[in-house]
């Protein structure tokens, strides 16, 4: 019986060694398991981010692309509009090349104008003599004679004028919108460009989303393992406490019963000195005492 407790015990205390040991193996992997788990959310939260971005990009690239093609429909409308501009003020100023020709003049009549207003204005500031006033006079009416038979060319000139300012500032307009569609088309293209770096940053980062999975994932099955093992070394040292308490307890009841069989033993002994009239020692007195108890 006690090679039996002694190999109840050994049993024991080697269970116990062999869970330390497990929990420690647990802790271990358990530390390795959340290390693996916090660099896969990591990357996993990287690759959000990025994907979020290039979202973004993408939304910004076509929103562009848009306003370049409006751009564009918007320049071409204007460029148009100043082909059809210059084909009539062409028009114009072959009309004004023609009457110029037909009254034979060699400058504007607006230089006729200019020269009747300098006159006018000699006459009245600069106090020339009579004969000579007279004299501007007269050419002063000759001109307006002159520039009166002009009139239908000045309104020509003015036209024309009017006419090229309107194809200038039309040009302007056109070049802003050119200056637009140059700027846009570059931002998309940038856009562009960095979505598609992104995007092979992603394509980079998720094997090492996997592999941090698959890494976590076995840590996983491993700690699940070691966890069982563990709970099979408790169960299994349950169970020894338990035959180790019961065998305890028998231990305690045999002693109990070999007592009680010499308490006995010594009672009878007792009761035979009284009974044949023998002295009884200070034991035996004890034993007398209990017996009457």
């Amino acid at each position: 019986m006690q090679e039996d407790n002694k190999k109840l015990f050994k049993e024991y205390d080697e269970l116990k060694k062999e869970i330390m040991a497990l929990r420690l193996q647990l802790n271990s992997i358990d530390a390795e398991k959340e290390a693996a788990f916090g660099k896969k959310d990591a990357v996993t939260k990287e690759i959000s981010d990025l994907i979020k971005k290039v979202k973004e990009l993408k939304n910004k690239r076509d929103d562009l692309t848009k306003q370049v093609k409006s751009s564009k429909e918007k320049r071409k409308e204007l460029n148009d509009v100043i082909v059809k501009k210059i084909e009539d003020v062409k028009q114009v100023n072959a009309e004004k090349e023609s009457f110029l020709k037909k009254f034979g003049l060699k400058e504007a009549p607006s230089r006729v104008k200019e020269e009747i207003d300098r006159l006018e204005m000699s006459i009245e500031t600069s106090g020339m003599s009579f004969e000579k006033e007279k004299e501007t006079m007269k050419k002063i009416k000759n001109l307006k004679k002159r520039y009166d038979e002009t009139k239908e060319i000045n309104a020509l000139f003015d036209k024309s004028r009017s006419m090229s300012k309107e194809i200038d500032r039309l040009k302007d307009d056109a070049e802003e919108v050119h200056q637009n569609v140059q700027k846009d088309a570059a931002e998309s293209q940038r856009s562009h460009e960095e979505m598609l770096e992104l995007s092979k940053k992603i394509d980079e980062l998720k094997p090492k989303e996997e592999d941090a999975y698959k890494k976590f994932f076995e840590l996983k099955q491993k700690f699940t393992e070691v966890n069982n093992s563990l709970k099979e070394q408790l169960e299994k040292l349950n169970e020894a406490a338990q035959k180790l308490g019961v065998e305890r307890e028998r231990g305690r009841s045999e002693r109990k019963g070999r007592q009680e069989s010499i308490l006995r033993s010594k009672e009878e002994d007792v009761m035979d000195k009284i009974r044949r009239g023998g002295k009884l020692t200070t034991e035996d007195l004890i034993v007398f005492q209990g017996i009457k108890e």
